[in-house]
């Protein structure tokens, strides 16, 4: 007997009608037709069934301040940090806290059950840390929050930020965070991510550090954290976000520095809705579009995640906890438009992201967690092309999440009566398609 059965489903990697089965919180059998009774049994419709949503990417001590104490006008990625530098004094634990978890309200709605968020540790009162350690113990029966120690204002560039971050590790903080490239110097740079590497391999702790996050081609501290990563055996706890200036150096220096990134085990997060935002700003035209070069990355073996980095605070003030809008945005910023692409962009807000965030049995195979999303599409390419509802959201075998079909119902002669997005789509020959890996 089943606690829940989820039936006929379709799944990423392109199998369908497949019945999952669910014991005491984890996945027992996966297969065509499976047989036995279940307390509950949810029929997928021949819709898309996931593995939750994953953002590795987010500032939840700044999410939903959009406004205080004012507004960005400029869009500009440094008036986004004064304007949080002028809030910080005035943050108390409570409203941090009662901001995260109205954010975490809004994740689960989504389906996004794990989420990878730094906290900024340039407050001698470390009110963030305190507060997101508290969110963090009030989510976990649903949402894996794993928090990074980020130093905003720069590790050597803030008085006693080195401290300051030692502190907030030692108080339970579970990556060790930087920002290379907000130091005073090109070498203060480099020193820093050299310091924050061998933190992180003494404490045997992952690192994922705000790395060139900047249209300047000479901003390469990529460069030295692969370097440091392969020193000191980091690989695959070693994380680059942004990598933005990427898109501005010159191919034949890529050409030389995404191997060195791949041979040393380095993952990248890439934040399409923030930087196709943010950088590019002193541009005239031609604009750069600002976002890292993820198909090379990826054709050269890098796992490469997308992050939402920001949702209604002072660096963005749109956004709603919706992974499959950042996975629209990447889609087409980095002209990722095969059907092989646009599977890689659905994994680069689910699997990718498990990875780099070293998530234990996640997943829909047998003895993975029981933790999945029910999508109003037929496969993830269409999950990404409606952003797709999430109908029901399932935690350890539970459903803690539904929401209504999207449906629209017409009144037009001789036209249909209702209209259901989901099943418009051309039907594909299966030879043509691709899926998940």
């Amino acid at each position: 007997m089943f606690d829940l059965k989820v039936t006929n489903a379709t799944l990423p990697d392109g199998r369908t009608a497949i019945d999952i089965g669910v014991q005491s919180g984890r996945i027992v059998a996966v297969g065509v037709n499976l047989v036995g009774e279940a307390g509950e049994t949810i029929d997928a419709g021949g819709l898309l069934v996931s593995p939750p949503f994953v953002d590795s990417h987010f500032h939840m001590d700044a999410t939903l301040s959009l406004g205080q104490p004012r507004l960005n006008d400029s869009g500009l990625l440094l008036d986004g940090i004064q304007i949080w530098g002028e809030l910080k004094p005035l943050l108390t634990h409570e409203a941090v806290v009662e901001r995260a978890l109205r954010y975490c309200d809004l994740a689960v709605s989504q389906g996004l059950l794990a989420i990878r968020t730094h906290v900024d540790i340039c407050d001698e009162r470390l009110l963030g840390v305190e507060a997101l350690l508290e969110v963090k113990k009030k989510v976990a029966p649903y949402i894996d929050l794993q928090l990074v120690a980020f130093p905003q204002d720069g590790y050597y560039r803030y008085p006693g930020a080195v401290d300051l971050l030692k502190r907030a590790l030692d108080r339970g903080v579970d990556v060790v965070g930087g920002i290379p490239h907000f130091e005073r110097t090109m070498a203060d740079g480099a020193a820093s991510v050299k310091a924050l590497c061998e933190i992180a391999a003494d404490r045997g702790l992952m690192i994922d550090l705000h790395c060139d996050e900047t249209d300047d081609p000479l901003s390469r501290h990529i460069e030295t954290l692969a370097y440091e990563t392969r020193r000191l055996g980091l690989g695959g706890r070693s994380t680059g976000s942004h990598l933005t200036s990427m898109h501005s150096m010159d191919n034949y220096y890529v050409s030389k520095l995404l191997p060195l990134i791949a041979e040393a085990g380095v993952t990248a997060i890439a934040n399409p809705l923030i930087n196709i935002g943010i950088q590019g700003r002193h541009d005239t035209y031609p604009k750069r579009r600002g976002m890292t070069r993820v198909p090379e990355l990826l054709a050269h073996g890098v796992t490469v995640a997308f992050g939402h980095d920001c949702v209604m605070d002072p660096w963005y003030s749109l956004g709603q906890a919706d992974m499959l809008d950042v996975a629209s945005m990447g889609l087409h910023v980095a002209q990722m438009t095969s059907r092989s692409a646009m599977n890689q962009c659905f994994a680069a807000v689910t699997t990718a992201p498990a990875r780099i965030l070293n998530l234990e049995n996640y997943g829909l195979e047998v003895g993975c967690k029981a933790d999945m999303v029910l999508l109003q599409a037929a496969d993830a390419i269409e999950a990404i092309r409606l952003k797709a509802t999430r109908l029901v959201v399932i935690k350890a075998g539970k459903v803690i999440a539904r929401t209504p079909k999207r449906i629209s119902t017409l009144a037009l002669d001789g036209r249909p009566d209702v209209v259901d997005a989901a099943r418009y789509a051309p039907v594909i020959r299966e030879s043509n398609a691709s899926s998940i890996r």
